[in-house]
């Protein structure tokens, strides 16, 4: 099932601010907290992941239909990127290693900022070129 970008870009920016607000408050718990959701978003599905509900719900009622449809997966992915980083992050504040948290949150908030400033998956692409690259199955 296809889904309408413009909820990727709208998790992005709700992404991007929690983001921000954890690098400036050093809060290990709101970091876990958007951890729970990429976990949601990889293992349930976009559509059932907070964000997408929040969208489903208050945003695109409010949009016209939209002109394109992608395919899930590139999203799913890189929300699977974002949820490395996000747990590496969080176990860097939780331990006291605070310059991995710092620097793990840096990083998906530079991935999560781009999506939501100018439109461009940072995860998504890597799927595509990880595509490309990687031989199919069942192919020699």
């Amino acid at each position: 099932m296809q889904v309408d970008p413009r909820g990727q870009r709208f998790a992005a920016v709700v992404t991007t601010v929690v983001l921000l607000v954890v690098l400036i408050t050093g809060s290990w718990p709101l970091l876990a907290a958007q951890t729970v959701v990429f976990a949601l978003a990889v293992f349930l599905g976009l559509r059932s992941a907070p964000y997408g509900l929040l969208y489903a719900t208050l945003v695109r009622p409010r949009l016209s239909p939209p002109t394109e449809l992608e395919d899930p997966a590139p999203p799913r992915f890189a929300q699977g990127v974002g949820l490395v980083f996000a747990l590496v992050g969080t176990v860097g504040y939780a331990t006291g290693t605070t310059w991995l948290g710092i620097g793990a949150t840096a990083f998906a908030l530079g991935a999560a900022f781009l999506n939501a400033v100018f439109g461009f998956c940072l995860g998504c692409e890597m799927y595509l070129l990880i595509r490309r690259i990687a031989p199919r199955r069942g192919t020699t």
